[in-house]
């Protein structure tokens, strides 16, 4: 694939879709590409999680605790990991053959120093799904009482 493909579907992601065009080349530089056969997994529940990947072309499938998530092209898997020492929350498995671009960790946080509104606005992002998560725990948490 040529980088300027790499932008193009990187300028369509959430959260990096708001970055300038010099970042998005900067990312796209240092990701490398991975390619899965249906079927393939790219990674399972419980693995230790040291970047994030986004979709190419294809979709795969995100399951976790017998609930699953098809997501395609432009999606971000992983946004976490990009930022912290993680665990990966779910097993993802490629639903057809799939393209992803894998963006390590070390090279995503280079980017926090060039581009400060990126820390913010991924902050933000973060945020919102901690409260998001909270509404879930809370709602389990009753259903468990009755």
């Amino acid at each position: 694939m040529a980088l300027e493909d790499d932008i193009r579907v990187l300028s369509e992601t959430p959260l990096l879709s708001e970055l300038g065009r010099d970042a998005l080349r900067l990312i796209a530089f240092s990701a490398d590409h991975v390619r899965l056969s249906r079927g393939d997994v790219l990674f399972s529940e419980g693995d230790s999680a040291d970047c994030g990947y986004v979709v190419v072309a294809g979709r795969i499938t995100l399951e976790r605790g017998g609930k699953e998530t098809v997501v395609g092209r432009a999606s971000l898997i992983g946004e976490l990991a990009l930022v912290a020492d993680i665990l990966r929350p779910a097993t993802a498995t490629a639903r057809e053959p799939l393209v992803l671009l894998r963006i390590a960790r070390e090279s995503f946080g280079r980017l926090f120093t060039e581009y400060p509104e990126l820390a913010r606005k991924l902050h933000a992002r973060l945020a919102a799904r901690v409260q998001n998560d909270i509404i879930d725990l809370k709602k389990i948490e009753a259903a468990l009482r009755k």
